[in-house]
Parts: structure tokens; C-alpha cells; sequence
């Protein structure tokens, strides 16, 4: 049996326990140092700390709680109070020289704590918050880069997000009310923050990524917001320049694999019960999809890239997430409506209508019902349904819209998808 070390009231510490969360914590102190060693010999600055210093500090984290069980809790407050006023001084004197950066002294800090929290055996929680600090320290030119590329209207719209998420979403009423008792503003207020919260973060990760990445981000990225608006861009594209017809194949199909992911994301989060039992379905469809976009991307890589830009819009459409909510409403009596007076035969059809014109609010309200009102394996076939309608309308814009080289590209690409959507609709039928 494994030495105890410190056996204490309410902790205790075996010998193997303590050198391994030492070597973890000297390994932290190691990590942060070489990064603001690194960063200081990189920009000609000097640090009041490095390598040994960062490892040292680490230590005296560790130890600090160490004497906090064996002598007294004074003890590690004393400790960290000798850290905090070194870190100070140090600042002050970095400060006086005209660099008010204060990265390094806070970093110093940080590697105390950690010390202290792998000591009290919190080793895999040490070790994410030191892989964030790494990241944080790494990426600061990249952050600067990125915050001097935010406009005034995007930094507002990004305020607006976080007051509509944490100042109002949580004193919605969690309650049902309305025809069929199915209204419950706790959950339309949580289908507005997504859907707003998404289109945010595809606005973002266009602006800063979808140049570089080229096309086949392009369709990914712009999926995550809309692939019906992806279609419609790309569609456009083909045709002012008909050699780029098969990379706007790509950037359409990618969109439409996406909007794949996008389903599963929501089924999962409103009803992980239906996901389940609907994953099965829709992998073949994925599958089919994601290859059929390889396929075409792989085929254009020897092609001169288009300009793969689009237009991005507003960075937050809260209006548009709004009338999204309102549809939900809608579709969501509707499909109950029909549940209850032409059963399963009316589920499908409201499933298959509503998908024409949007995918998320039918997934979201068939999730919400399944299990309680609605059975699971319908829930599965309308949800499936109403992707097919979807991707039936999106290959009618892109054939009306599209070059004529793009038109033979989504023929086969989209009759391979619904092939297998179909095939798989009726083994769920």
C-alpha cells in the first residue's frame, strides 16, 4: 500500500500522489515560462521572469497549499502574499520604464494558483486552464490583429448578443401557455440566442478566416448561417464566370453537408433521446454528402481559386432570429395541430412543407414534441423529410440560377444525397 505523507482532517496524500502532481506542477511552472521567455527574447524586452522563475513560482504554489493541511491557512495566504507583492514591484519597475503591459505579472499569479490547484489534486483542471493561458500568451498579435479589424457596428452587435443572452434570456418564464399548452418562452428565447448566436459566429469566422481558407471554407462557414443563402450566392457566381462553376459546386455541396451538422446539433440539444434514435439516418445521408464534396473539391484542386468572398450582411441579425422565433411558434402549433387531428400523415406533410423554406424551426419543434406527443420514429421521418424538402428547393435555385457546367455538377452531387435520403426516409416509413 501507498505511503501517506499527509493525513490530515478532510485531505490526504499518498507518497506516489504527491511526486506526481509535484512533476505536473514544476511541468505548468516549465510550459508558461518558456512562453514569456520565448516572447521576451522575441520582442528584445525583459521579463522579471522566466523558465526557472515561472517553475519556482509554480512551486511555491504547490507548497503554499501544502503548508495550508500541515501547518496553518495563514500560512499559504502569507505565501501568496509575498508573490502579490513581488509581482507588484516588478510591475512598478516595468511601468516606470514606459511598459505598462502587466501580461507577465498576471501569468505569475496564475502559475501560483495552478500550483495550488494541482497540489490539491485538481490535475486535469490545471491543465485545461494551463492550455488556455498558453493560447492567451501565444495568440497576442493574432488578438490585436483581430480586435483592430472589429468595426464599431460589430463591437455594438456583439454587446447587444450578450445583453439579449445573460441580462434577459434568464428571467424568461419557464412555463407553457398558448393552443396545445407547447409555448414556452424559456425555450423561444433559447432558439433565438442560437440561431442569432450562430449567424454571429459565422459572420466572425468569415471576416477573419473565409479569405484565407478559400472556397471550401466558404461553403462551411457560410452553412453554419444559411446553406440556402450559400446556394443562392454561389449560384450567382457560376454564372458571371462559368470556370469557376465546379468550385461553386463545392462551396454549395459543403453548405449542404453542414446543414446536416446543423440538425444534428439541434436535435441533440432539444431531445437527446430522439438523437438517438434519428443519428442512424442521417450518417448515411452525411456521408453521402461530405463525400460527394471531396469528390469535387479534389477534382478542382488544379483549378485557379475564385474569389471565394460573399457578402456577409449584419454581424447580428436579431430581427431576423426574432421572426425565426416567431416561425417556430407557428410551426410548432401547426404540427401539434396536426398531430392531433390527422395524426401521422399530417405530421409529415406540415414537416415537409415547413421545409421548404427552413430547417432549423421544424427540427427544433419536431425535437421538442418527440417522446411526449409525438412518436420517436415519426419525429425521425418527419425531421428527415424535411431535409430532403429542404435540399429539393436548394438544388431547384441553384439549377434555375447557376451556370449550366454548375447545373451537371449538382445533378450528380444532389442526386446522390437525395438517393440516400431517400432510401433511408423509406426504411424509416
Amino acid at each position: 500500500m501507498d505511503k501517506l505523507i499527509i493525513d490530515t482532517t478532510g485531505f490526504t496524500l499518498t507518497q506516489a500522489a504527491f511526486i506526481t502532481r509535484l512533476l505536473v506542477t514544476l511541468g505548468i511552472g516549465a510550459l508558461i515560462g518558456l512562453e514569456r521567455q520565448h516572447a521576451a527574447i522575441k520582442n528584445k524586452k525583459e521579463n522579471f521572469a522566466g523558465i526557472r522563475t515561472f517553475m519556482f513560482v509554480s512551486l511555491l504554489g504547490f507548497m503554499a497549499a501544502m503548508a495550508f493541511h500541515v501547518l496553518s491557512p495563514w500560512a499559504y495566504f502569507a505565501v501568496f502574499l509575498v508573490v502579490a507583492v513581488f509581482t507588484g514591484i516588478s510591475y512598478s519597475i516595468t511601468a516606470s520604464r514606459g511598459d505598462i503591459g502587466a501580461t507577465t505579472e498576471f501569468s505569475a499569479i496564475i502559475g501560483f494558483l495552478l500550483g495550488t490547484l494541482v497540489f490539491l489534486g485538481f490535475i486535469e483542471i490545471g491543465l485545461a486552464i494551463t492550455v488556455v493561458v498558453l493560447v492567451l500568451l501565444s495568440a497576442k498579435v493574432k488578438l490585436h490583429n483581430i480586435i483592430g479589424k472589429i468595426t464599431g457596428d460589430e463591437l455594438y452587435d456583439f454587446i447587444r448578443f450578450v445583453v439579449v443572452a445573460l441580462l434577459i434570456f434568464p428571467f424568461l418564464p419557464d412555463a407553457t401557455y398558448g393552443p396545445f399548452d407547447v409555448l414556452n418562452p424559456k425555450e423561444i428565447g433559447w432558439v433565438i440566442i442560437l440561431t442569432s448566436g450562430l449567424g454571429l459566429v459565422g459572420y466572425l469566422l468569415m471576416k477573419f478566416m473565409e479569405a484565407r481558407k478559400g472556397i471550401l471554407l466558404s461553403g462551411i462557414i457560410g452553412g453554419l448561417v444559411s446553406s440556402t443563402a450559400v446556394t443562392w450566392v454561389f449560384a450567382k457566381k457560376s454564372k458571371e464566370n462559368e470556370g469557376h462553376s465546379l468550385s461553386c459546386a463545392v462551396a454549395i455541396l459543403a453548405a449542404s453537408s453542414i446543414m446536416i451538422v446543423r440538425v444534428f446539433v439541434w436535435v441533440w440539444v432539444f431531445n437527446q433521446a430522439l438523437f438517438r434514435q434519428v443519428y442512424g439516418a442521417f450518417i448515411p445521408v452525411f456521408v453521402a454528402a461530405v463525400a460527394v464534396t471531396l469528390f469535387f473539391y479534389f477534382k478542382e484542386r488544379g483549378n485557379d481559386k475564385p474569389d471565394s468572398s460573399m457578402q456577409q450582411g449584419k454581424p447580428l441579425d436579431l430581427q431576423g432570429a426574432l421572426i425565426f422565433g416567431l416561425i417556430y411558434c407557428i410551426i410548432l402549433i401547426v404540427v401539434s395541430y396536426a398531430n392531433q387531428e390527422l395524426g401521422e400523415k399530417g405530421i409529415l406533410m406540415s414537416s415537409a412543407v415547413a421545409g421548404l423554406s427552413d430547417i432549423d424551426a421544424i427540427t427544433i419543434t419536431v425535437a421538442k414534441l418527440a417522446g411526449s406527443n409525438l412518436d420517436f420514429s415519426i419525429a425521425a421521418s418527419a425531421v428527415l423529410l424535411a431535409t430532403i424538402s429542404n435540399t429539393v428547393v436548394k438544388m431547384g435555385i441553384g439549377l434555375w440560377a447557376g451556370s449550366k457546367p454548375l447545373r451537371k455538377y449538382l445533378y450528380i452531387g444532389y442526386g446522390i444525397i437525395l438517393l440516400t435520403a431517400l432510401v433511408v426516409l423509406l426504411f424509416f416509413l
